[in-house]
């Protein structure tokens, strides 16, 4: 599970809650169906409303990605195995490493070494790497647009409801006991609408943006990896290339032979 979100959804749940104790509202006032009704099913119409069905369709697969932890590919990892790679090469040639493609798990990089291999142009190995890089952060911006959305709407939706539920309580002077308690009530929608729109819906399409970049990333550094490898660079030039990506305390001495 990403550790992030884990930690900060309970922490802003206990927030509010311990606030509203703090600030001496009543918790119990929080179970208003009518309340969750108005800012989740009406989030979820606006929402599918501003959306093409085959974008928001894509919410639940999205929230179980800023749920679970994002498994990339370490770029220490890219690095040795660049590094190998580059050995193998200068010894025995590049299609020597045409028999290292079944350990590749990851489709983007046995791409790019099948094309390599099969000796295309190095522009256009980049071209073509680079228009599915593109392509891939588009998909994301959509995806992350669902939530960006959700976390326009629902704070004006909570609006709404506070305006429902002041006209029901208005609509009903009679009982003047009652009449506060209808009131605060009403404002119930708006809590939840602020809470759901900047707690959960705009944090979530950051993290979804965040995530993205992060990914990208390792897909540049393979492009460069397999860029180095076609060029003939030696093993320790790919090792410090790709070692640039890590942060200072991350890196280590080169210790590829052959030089």
């Amino acid at each position: 599970m990403e550790l992030s979100t884990a930690l900060g959804m309970p922490a802003a749940l206990a927030g509010v809650l311990v606030g509203m104790v703090l600030k001496g509202a009543n918790p119990a006032m929080l179970l208003s169906g009518a309340s969750v009704m108005i800012i989740l099913v009406g989030t979820t119409g606006a929402v599918l409303n501003a959306m093409p069905m085959h974008i928001a369709k894509k919410a639940p697969a999205l929230l179980k990605k800023v749920i679970q932890k994002q498994m990339l590919i370490p770029v220490s990892v890219l690095a040795t195995t660049f590094v190998e790679f580059s050995q193998v090469a200068r010894r025995e040639g590049l299609l020597a490493l045409e028999g290292r493609l079944g350990e590749i798990k990851d489709p983007f990089m046995r791409g790019g070494l099948s094309m390599m291999i099969d000796g295309l142009d190095a522009e256009f190995i980049r071209d073509v790497m680079e228009a599915e890089i593109g392509a891939m952060e588009e998909r994301h911006r959509h995806c992350a647009t669902i939530f960006s959305q959700g976390g326009m709407y629902s704070p004006t939706l909570g609006v709404l409801g506070a305006v429902i539920g002041l006209v029901a309580a208005l609509g009903n002077l009679n009982d003047i006991d009652q009449l506060g308690h209808s009131i605060a009530a009403a404002f119930i929608a708006t809590m939840y609408g602020i809470f759901f729109g900047y707690v959960v819906c705009h944090p979530i399409a950051n993290k979804l943006k965040i995530l993205s970049a992060e990914e990208a990333t390792i897909k540049r550094i393979i492009v460069e990896g397999i860029l180095s490898l076609q060029a003939g660079d030696s093993p320790i030039a790919v090792e410090s290339k790709l070692n640039a990506f890590l942060p200072q305390s991350e890196r280590k001495a080169s210790s590829a032979p052959g030089e």
